[in-house]
């Protein structure tokens, strides 16, 4: 369900040419150690103000939207909570365009799957994102992907250090003790 979904997906945002990029547990199949995960988180590079590309797309692949007033919620949040009633797989679209979340989504690595394109975050912003996310679970899995994946980790650590200045969130000494390990 969640491979035929994924393609779905895909094609559609590359149709409405939105650059985008896998996150989460998704994600993590790819570069840790699988877990159970009822969700699908992405990445949109476009702003809010694009949201009808979104909902049309959500609307051509069935999916229905958790929120009543989609306009204040994502005004909030910046994500669109959508669900595959049939299945039950919850799809987020999270905006972002801050020069991070672009560059992650340039350094997309692309998976094919039954001859399509997906585009998954790389090992590196799947660590950058979890360690921002900072949840025990986020922590374990940064964890599995260092014993599995070689990581450029001066991209890491630079973009660490960059958020620790904006949030003051000990991100970098986290990822080191995390490496010491």
């Amino acid at each position: 369900m969640f491979k035929k979904l994924l393609i779905e997906l895909s094609v559609e945002l590359q149709k409405k040419n939105i650059p985008y990029m896998i996150i989460g547990g998704q994600a993590l199949h790819l570069y840790g150690e699988p877990r159970l995960t009822k969700d699908i988180d992405i990445t949109v590079g476009i702003t809010k103000e694009r949201k009808k590309d979104i909902l049309h797309i959500a609307k051509k692949i069935k999916l229905k939207t958790l929120v009543n007033d989609i306009d204040d919620f994502v005004e909030k949040t910046m994500v669109i909570p959508l669900v595959q009633e049939k299945s039950g797989i919850r799809v987020d679209f999270i905006f972002s365009y801050t020069p991070y979340e672009r560059q992650a989504i340039e350094r997309a690595r692309v998976v094919v799957i039954d001859k399509e394109k997906v585009f998954y975050a790389s090992p590196e912003d799947v660590i950058i994102h979890k360690i921002f996310a900072g949840r025990e679970r986020d922590i374990e899995d940064v964890r599995k992907i260092l014993l599995k994946q070689k990581i450029d980790v001066e991209y890491v650590l630079y973009w660490l250090a960059e958020f620790d200045k904006s949030f003051d969130g000990g991100f970098m000494a986290r990822f080191k003790s995390l490496m010491r390990k």
